[in-house]
């Protein structure tokens, strides 16, 4: 998905218009989450940019999607471009320490 939100709509308080335009998101992930992951893959991943412009988008996490579309709303923007591109993502499993620096205790 790659929108540009308008923030300020005659006829209708900011506020909701806010609220729309996160419902949209998050409404945005979960059809993406629901759809049949791919073979060899384990779950689905997002790329996501926000900003005021396409050309001004910034990075940011998932989780932070929408709180840079609240700061955004804060800064009194007009608009704000939200930019979520699903890939498939595949689970690494890190290792463990073993302590091995310690010595076993005798009991």
């Amino acid at each position: 998905m790659k929108k540009n939100f308008p923030l300020q709509a005659e006829g209708k308080h900011p506020d909701r218009v806010l609220e729309a335009v996160k419902h949209e998101i998050r409404k945005y992930f979960k059809r993406e989450r629901n759809r049949a992951v791919p073979k060899g893959a384990d779950f689905w991943d997002f790329d996501c940019k926000v900003g005021l412009t396409e050309d001004t988008a910034e990075v940011v996490r998932v989780s932070a999607v929408i709180e840079a579309v609240d700061a955004a709303a804060k800064s009194g923007a007009a608009s704000v471009y939200v930019e979520i591109l699903s890939k498939h993502g595949v689970r690494v499993i890190k290792a463990r320490d073993t302590g091995s620096d310690q010595e076993p205790s005798e009991i």
